[in-house]
């Protein structure tokens, strides 16, 4: 089995601020800082340094040999990469006091994906391999109609919710991974349990994880539902919580752990990253996770 992670690969500039500049403030920045990200690259970096192996498919600009250089240190198969003209795709990311964030994404090079280049990326995969998708590069109706049909199981961070998400077959999906607001915006209820109920009314192949921050998370398959809690931690910046958790997740799954075991954990390697500063910077390696006194923590 081969996985394959198709999308975003970002350059992150972080500023950190006392507040979230609201609308018409002008606000002072006590640091800045460049950093390799998008929700794509952060799932590979999650996937690479739970121990998988995992390739990953995408566009880079010009100026983006910072991004193959960290996808090669990090494991990641590169030869589903391609640099074209223009400029990569960049967030602006300022993170507060608290270590909560806001993110101006710029999609560049990611919103540049072919149907070509699709059938190139998929022709290299089979039957029962794994693809992980997320919502920041284009044309991905026809990359989950695509790896529909080859066979593969398909794995999906509906994030950031948007429009494009509507021209998707979502049934096709095997496994949505999911926080409260992408799944408020995909079902219209705020309450966890009614939020995986009527994701689970609507795709009832697939497995479901809802996760919910300090209060943990939330799975639910056919067979009924697991509740995970969160691990205690001060946070810094939960820039790349959803993405760490994510990839570990799912490298839990395809290792033939069970959703229970996968939760948790998905659950402490996410702790972890919320401690650190940055994006792929702060996610955590297996030993780390595995290393980590969580006794300690909670005393």
């Amino acid at each position: 089995m081969k996985v394959l992670c198709f999308g975003s690969l970002n350059i992150d500039y972080v500023y950190k601020v006392n507040h979230v500049v609201r609308p018409g403030e002008t606000e002072k920045s006590e640091e800045v800082s460049v950093n390799c990200g998008g929700k794509g690259l952060n799932q590979s970096v999650a996937l690479a340094r739970a121990g998988m192996a995992v390739s990953h498919a995408g566009m880079v600009g010009k100026d983006g040999k910072l991004l193959l250089d960290q996808c090669a240190e990090n494991g990641i198969g590169t030869q589903y990469l391609r640099m074209i003209e223009g400029r990569c795709g960049h967030t602006i990311i300022q993170v507060d006091n608290e270590g909560n964030n806001s993110i101006l994404l710029y999609g560049g090079a990611n919103q540049c994906m072919t149907r070509d280049f699709i059938d190139e990326v998929l022709g290299g995969f089979e039957k029962n391999d794994v693809i992980l998708l997320q919502n920041e590069i284009n044309l991905l109706h026809v990359i989950i109609d695509k790896a529909y049909a080859k066979g593969m199981q398909i794995y999906l961070n509906p994030s950031p919710y948007n429009e494009a998400l509507e021209k998707c077959d979502l049934r096709k999906v095997s496994c949505f991974l999911l926080n409260e607001i992408e799944g408020e915006q995909m079902t219209g209820e705020t309450a966890p349990e009614k939020i995986l109920a009527a994701m689970h009314e609507r795709y009832p192949s697939a497995d479901i994880v809802l996760t919910l921050g300090k209060d943990g998370s939330l799975y639910l398959d056919e067979h009924g539902m697991v509740r995970q809690e969160a691990f205690p931690v001060k946070a810094v910046d939960t820039t790349a919580a959803g993405d760490t958790f994510t990839g570990y997740f799912l490298y839990a799954r395809s290792t033939g752990m069970t959703a229970k075991n996968g939760l948790e954990l998905a659950s402490k390697a996410a702790a972890l990253a919320v401690t650190r500063p940055g994006a792929m910077d702060s996610i955590p390696a297996m030993e780390e996770v595995i290393c980590h006194s969580w006794e300690e923590d909670a005393l």
